[in-house]
């Protein structure tokens, strides 16, 4: 019996699997646990069976077994763990890195094409918005595909004309560092707001607050830019798929990424239809000379909310 789990700022999901079968998954709140290893305890006493090896995939930068989450305040320890799983040997992988590991497990199903292109022999590149931006990296070594992790979401945030320096301004007075986790993430799509909003380039309407103040911002104001319904909440979707899109192409060129890119996380399959006919792949393709580079490298929105689950039992059976 293996442990896998999908350790993200908002939600923590483990699963159990049987070779490669899938048997059972459970989906914790991450917040309402103080660790990982407080989380584990409850599921052993919940569930009571012995581990043999596990592998969780950290939405942060994983060294010598121990990371530091980026969004949540846990230490996670792969010895410490170990030792909370009754002696279980356990890996820990970054988040997008056991995405990488995944994407061979999926089927033509769990995937949806924004664009076409013409896949090549080499390298893949991932990346994927949520509560953070994560990206990684396939390098193809003429056999197989090697991921590995990286951490780019928090490379600097590069303006590409005079509003976007305005906005970087805007966020330069409010955070230490701006990167693109900043833009092309769910909170980053809340910044764009603010900024529209504050700086008086869009009109904050009374029912758009109200639902601000009672939900989650980002899924508000994502689902009211999707459906037309607030001006506001329109330009600030719009722009924050530009944005997504602009950086997957940074990322393709960066990875050399000829063989695909693939776009995962929780708020990609929502909004696959707009970014397809939307700003996302003008962006993506808009590199100047590369234009045509990137028009040929094939696009795919990864629908399998399970990658990091697979790909984490994916790689308990290839390298332990």
């Amino acid at each position: 019996m293996i442990l896998v789990g999908d350790i993200g700022g908002t939600y923590t999901r483990l699963a159990l699997f049987e070779g490669d079968r899938k048997i059972e998954e459970r989906k914790y709140f991450s917040r309402r646990y103080e660790s990982l290893d407080a989380l584990l305890l409850e599921f052993q006493q919940q569930r009571g069976v012995r581990i043999g090896k596990a592998c969780f995939g950290v939405a942060g930068s994983v060294h010598q077994g121990v990371c530091k989450a980026t969004n949540l305040p846990w230490k996670i320890d792969a010895l410490q763990l170990g030792k909370v799983l009754q002696n279980a040997r356990v890996e820990i992988l970054n988040d997008l890195e056991a995405k990488a590991y995944g994407i061979d497990c999926l089927s033509e199903e769990d995937l949806f094409p924004l664009q076409t292109g013409r896949r090549q022999e080499g390298n893949r590149a991932l990346i994927a918005a949520g509560t953070g931006l994560g990206e990684a990296g396939l390098v193809w070594d003429g056999t197989r595909f090697l991921p590995f992790a990286c951490e780019g979401g928090h490379a600097d945030f590069a303006a590409r004309d005079e509003e976007e320096w305005a906005l970087f301004l805007y966020l330069k007075k409010r955070l230490e560092h701006v990167s693109y986790e900043q833009v092309v993430s769910g909170p980053g799509l809340y910044h764009i707001f603010q900024f529209l909003t504050e700086s008086g380039r869009a009109v904050l309407s009374p029912s758009v607050q109200k639902e601000l103040e009672a939900n989650d911002p980002p899924r508000v104001i994502s689902e009211w830019g999707m459906s037309g319904k607030d001006p506001a909440c329109a330009r600030a979707f719009g722009w924050f798929l530009s944005l997504y899109g602009a950086e997957a192409g940074n990322l393709a060129l960066k990875f050399l990424a000829i063989n695909g890119l693939y776009i995962a996380g929780g708020m990609a399959p929502v909004i696959k239809e707009r970014m397809k006919e939307g700003e996302f792949l003008p962006s993506f393709a808009g590199k100047g000379r590369f234009r045509s580079f990137l028009e040929s490298i094939p696009v795919w929105v990864v629908l399998n909310d399970d990658v990091a689950l697979l790909g984490a039992a994916e790689y308990l059976r290839k390298k332990i």
